[in-house]
């Protein structure tokens, strides 16, 4: 009788272990993307620059609401941000009160920079896979993003 090599096999796609397994490998990817970056950011500064980019003049409550985050903590993270040259607190058109939020030239060249790198490490990999790899991928991230969307959940975490 053969000996059968089960190493390779996994377990099928369904159940509360298999979710878990799943969401740890897109945590996985999502790091190792932000790896690409020339001057890491921590997640938090990332997901404000993007934000900024696609939201450009916020104040500092709606940049808060929209990383689900508090005033005082986002004041911080923006003084990082400035610190480095990525974002310019100008005063506001509607209140002499409020500082609007923007993206400076430095933050939306990292970002473009940052976006090109990504894209070109994922071209290079997924030109790496099988036609049948591609094809199933494609189709369970489109599910993800439309339950995602569904849930109401932020754009950018899910773009």
């Amino acid at each position: 009788m053969d000996a059968v090599d089960r190493s390779r096999e996994q377990a099928a796609p369904d159940g509360p272990a298999a979710v878990s397994d799943l969401a740890r490998l897109l945590e996985t990817v999502v790091e190792g993307e932000r790896d690409v970056s020339p001057r890491p950011l921590s997640i938090s500064q990332l997901r404000a620059v993007v934000a900024l980019d696609r939201h450009d003049g916020v104040n500092l409550r709606q940049l808060a609401e929209q990383l689900g985050s508090t005033p005082p903590l986002v004041s911080r993270l923006c003084d990082r941000l400035e610190a480095v040259g990525f974002l310019e607190r100008l005063p506001s058109a509607r209140s002499r009160r409020e500082l609007t939020l923007r993206l400076s030239d430095r933050g939306r060249a990292y970002l473009q920079d940052l976006r090109a790198r990504r894209r070109e490490r994922v071209q290079a990999l997924l030109a790496k896979m099988s036609p049948a790899g591609r094809a199933a991928l494609a189709a369970g991230l489109r599910e993800y993003r439309a339950l995602a969307e569904a849930a109401g959940d932020p754009p950018e975490l899910h773009s």
